[in-house]
């Protein structure tokens, strides 16, 4: 002790204090309290079932019941029913303070630090308050018949009160109901005693079905013995009649039977024999049936034979349709390309022909321009040797009138002789007067020639026979007859810039 300086033991001191400080102040909250711890806080600190720390002198420690409560529910009078019966009703109503921070909230202000038969006195008021409320909505025998829907109802109608405190109310029972007249007690003796008369009712008809079956077994019982003494005395009888009928029978039979001995015998060995036949007969129907069998398999065997032969028949004939397919496919393919090729020839053929055909009509084209030309030219050569023959004939005048005609003459002369031309056979009568027929004949194209120009002379007043006698001999020479203008009208193609014909003249002598 000694040792220890003045600073060490303050040390100490100092510790054992926060030591003691620290026990005093740790706590811890069993799980059906709650401790709040307030002072320095503004808001509480609330310890359910954990440990937490409470500075002494500065924060104060409070506890609140959190662990379910039992609360004895009693009306404490007689409350009327709907049916205004009334009625006195002990329930337990079982509550716990609501653990949750509105409900702890509400709790703290109203139970903080109450012991449980005090929060019992508070809550019981509230309660009892909503069972009679609850107990005038409902009549005496819905209240009997249905308790759980009469405590659902209070714990409804209740909960609303114990929000505001804080409370949650678990469940609600009904434990007794009485009423003040004991109607209770008389309606369980009306159905007790309607229990009892269907009690009774089914009990005598249960008796009464027990009577009628016994009767009925009894009856049964006495009809079945006296039908099997019945049957047993018929029996009898009947024993008696077959014994009798039997010995006759037998006696009957014997005789029979040795008179049947050799019928019997006669009909096995007819028996025998038709076995024997028909045995013989039945296998010669099994060897018909057999050689039948015989002939199916051979015929079996033979269309199984035909119709592989066919088969691969088929399969020769399928692959040379296939081969001649592909063949065809192929020659078609050949085809194809062929007039592919003949129709490319054809087009560049054709390409050939357009083109020759266009320098062929470029020909033509040049052709026909230059025929036009000539033929422009060979017109306008046609129009000015015309206009230029309009110009003689205007000059030369009646000679130009008269070329024409002269031009003319034979013209008339050949459409006035080219009747006779169609004539195939002609007879001749000698004409009256002493004329000769062949003269007449001879005489026509001459005689038609005159009239014609007889009939120009009168048109245009020239006179072809003065202007052809002027040129003969006869007319120059002995009578003086001069036509001017003459020569220009009888070569025409000689016609120059002449001067105009003159008229004729006639000098005699």
């Amino acid at each position: 002790m000694g040792f220890l300086t003045g600073p060490v033991i303050a040390a100490i001191a100092v510790a054992i204090f926060v030591l003691i400080i620290i026990f005093s102040s740790y706590m811890k909250a069993p799980p059906d309290k709650a401790y709040i711890i307030s002072g320095l806080r503004r808001t509480p600190k609330i310890l359910i079932g954990r440990a937490g720390l409470k500075l002494p002198f500065f924060e104060r420690k409070d506890e609140l019941l959190i662990k379910q409560i039992s609360i004895d529910i009693k009306t404490g009078d007689y409350v009327p029913t709907l049916d205004f019966i009334g009625v006195n009703i002990d329930a337990v109503a079982k509550v716990k303070i609501r653990t949750d921070s509105e409900g702890i909230q509400l709790a703290m202000k109203n139970f903080l630090n109450m012991k449980e038969n005090q929060i019992m006195e508070a809550l019981v008021d509230s309660l009892q308050g909503n069972m009679r409320e609850i107990i005038g909505t409902i009549s005496l025998k819905e209240l009997c018949n249905d308790r759980k829907s009469f405590g659902d109802q209070v714990q409804e109608k209740a909960q609303v009160d114990m929000n505001r405190l804080g409370i949650e109310i678990i469940s609600c029972n009904i434990q007794h109901v009485e009423d003040q007249n004991d109607l209770i007690i008389a309606l369980g003796q009306d159905n007790m005693a309607a229990i009892q008369k269907n009690a009774s009712i089914a009990k005598a008809n249960a008796d009464r079905d027990v009577a009628i079956a016994q009767a009925q077994a009894a009856k049964e019982a006495n009809d079945a013995k006296v039908l099997s003494d019945t049957e047993i005395a018929v029996k009898q009888n009947d024993l008696a009649i077959k014994k009798s009928e039997l010995k006759t029978v037998e006696d009957t039979k014997k005789a029979e039977a040795d008179a049947a001995y050799e019928i019997q015998k006669e009909a096995q060995r007819k028996t025998i024999e038709i076995t024997k036949t028909e045995a013989d007969i039945a296998k010669q129907e099994k060897e018909v049936d057999l050689k039948r069998r015989e002939a199916e398999v051979k015929e079996q065997a033979l269309d199984a034979e035909i119709k592989k032969k066919a088969e691969a028949e088929k399969f020769a004939k399928q692959q040379a349709a296939d081969a001649e397919l592909y063949q065809r496919q192929r020659n078609a393919e050949a085809d194809k390309f062929e007039k592919q090729q003949a129709a490319e020839a054809r087009k560049a053929q054709a390409e050939a022909d357009l083109y020759a055909k266009q320098q062929e009509a470029a020909g033509i084209q040049a052709v026909g321009e230059a025929e036009a030309k000539a033929i422009e030219a060979k017109g306008k050569a046609e129009a000015e040797a015309l206009e230029k023959k309009a110009e003689a004939m205007k000059k030369y005048g009646q000679a130009a009138m008269v070329e024409m005609i002269v031009k003319a003459l034979p013209e008339m002369a050949k459409a006035i002789a080219e009747p006779l031309a169609t004539i195939d056979k002609v007879t001749i009568i000698d004409g009256t007067n002493g004329t000769s027929g062949v003269g007449t004949m001879s005489t026509y194209v001459p005689q038609a020639l005159a009239k014609t120009i007889e009939s120009v002379r009168e048109a245009t007043g020239i006179d072809i026979t003065e202007i052809m006698k002027a040129s003969t001999y006869d007319a120059k020479v002995n009578k003086n007859i001069n036509v001017t203008g003459l020569d220009n009208v009888i070569n025409t193609s000689n016609v120059t810039n002449n001067p105009p014909a003159e008229k004729v003249t006639e000098e005699v002598e």
